[in-house]
């Protein structure tokens, strides 16, 4: 019998459409749209569905993002799969604990839409990340560490791939030394902002305000947090991880080897893309994933509602 984790991606994954048939096909998955509409007075669907100039920024990413994964997480859900121990990279790890049930979907909801908020506005400009291919955590902290200014490791993805965040010309510089001493290639990416480095440190003591009035209930589900890639039962740990995460390194590669040794053998991607799917044969081919980003996809279930 399978042993099966339910993972979730965070920003990047996002384009334009993401979850429509899911919002077309199944009620509970249009209900999860709708409830964030209401809530927070922002047309969820055309927001995710249509193209537009705002998805692309963290401050409409991470709500977008976060209500497409929730809503095909309620037509998982009718699928009668559940799963062992969840998980999410960086914004991800929001709807992990809701499917974890240790959070509330509305206050996730709640949560992520100040989340983008505190985030953009904490560095509106002059931040940037890149991806470096072909080299070794320890070999990309090192050079990082003698480059002026703040340039550090945001997201230890894979094997071989590693992605660095901080201020604009510190990461280009980064990324001429890094290219010296033999990575494959150094990439930019198209984000708004050096997410998971110490330039976001008061966005987390803000978002730490946020959190004040939510509860985190206990559930038989863990989570593995990818601030400290440890698996986590006891919910009065959530909130001060959750403030960490903002400007701390997503340790994935060390959550998705901690779940294969706790002999986690089935990996349901729940969200658009099929980038934590590529993650996880580069640390492991022997596993499986399972990739839920599509409305067909729940075929791969078997038990599509």
């Amino acid at each position: 019998m399978s042993r099966i984790a339910f993972v979730f991606p965070g920003q990047g994954a996002q384009y334009f459409g993401m979850g429509k048939d899911f919002y077309e096909n199944n009620t509970d998955s249009r209900k999860v749209y709708d409830k964030a509409s209401a809530m927070l007075g922002i047309d969820m669907a055309k927001l995710c569905f249509e193209e537009n100039d705002r998805l692309n920024i963290t401050e409409y990413t991470q709500i977008g993002l976060l209500t497409t994964e929730l809503a095909m997480l309620e037509a998982v859900k009718g699928c009668h799969v559940i799963p062992e121990v969840t998980a999410g990279l960086s914004l991800g790890e929001y709807s992990a604990l809701v499917a974890a049930g240790k959070m509330d979907m509305e206050d996730a909801i709640k949560v992520v839409r100040q989340r983008g908020i505190l985030m953009q506005k904490a560095v509106p400009t002059g931040g940037a990340m890149a991806a470096v291919l072909g080299l070794s955590g320890e070999t990309v902290f090192q050079i990082c560490k003698g480059i002026d200014g703040i340039v550090e490791l945001a997201n230890y993805n894979c094997p071989g791939q590693i992605v660095i965040s901080g201020e604009e010309k510190s990461v280009a510089e980064a990324g001429k030394a890094l290219k010296a001493a033999g990575a494959k290639s150094v990439m930019p990416l198209k984000v708004s902002g050096p997410f998971h480095s110490s330039m976001l440190k008061a966005a987390g003591e803000k978002l730490g305000e946020v959190l004040e009035d939510v509860h985190f209930s206990h559930s038989s589900i863990p989570y593995v947090s990818n601030t400290i890639a440890e698996y986590v039962e006891d919910e009065t740990k959530i909130k001060d991880l959750l403030i960490r995460q903002v400007s701390s390194g997503v340790k994935w590669e060390p959550s998705i080897r901690l779940m294969l040794q706790m002999g986690i053998d089935t990996f349901i991607e729940i969200g658009p893309g099929r980038t934590l799917s590529g993650f996880l044969k580069r640390i492991d081919r022997s596993a499986k994933a399972i990739n839920i980003g599509k409305y067909e996809d729940l075929n791969k279930l078997q038990l599509k509602d």
